[in-house]
């Protein structure tokens, strides 16, 4: 099984939505796993797990921010991911706002 040690900033999607799966109320000190990297700094992480890898995600203050707040961001960027560049009445006056009357009646 591979295994990757991750900052939960660079967490894809779906990874993010096991972050919160397998931590919905937060994370405790008994899901903390405390190692030492090779430059010897002592590196604080939470596990999640795939069908083919384990990832241990840095634990930081912001991380506690992160899952609290998920499901609030992950509306809000659907959201505006929706939301189309310009609205109908918007679009109409654009496509016709450099044409003669004639040419617009040509097009409806």
């Amino acid at each position: 099984m591979l295994r990757k040690l991750v900052d939960y900033q660079k967490l894809d999607h779906q990874l993010a939505a096991l972050l919160i799966e397998t931590y919905p109320s937060g994370y405790g000190d008994d899901d903390i796993i405390i190692f030492k990297n090779l430059k010897g700094e002592i590196v604080e992480a939470v596990e999640i797990r795939t069908s083919d890898t384990i990832y241990l995600v840095k634990i930081s203050k912001s991380l506690s921010n992160f899952i609290a707040n998920f499901e609030e961001n992950m509306e809000k960027e659907l959201e505006d991911k929706e939301s189309p560049i310009l609205n109908e009445s918007e679009h109409r006056d654009f496509e016709f706002e450099n044409s003669s009357e004639n040419e617009a009646e040509e097009l409806d």
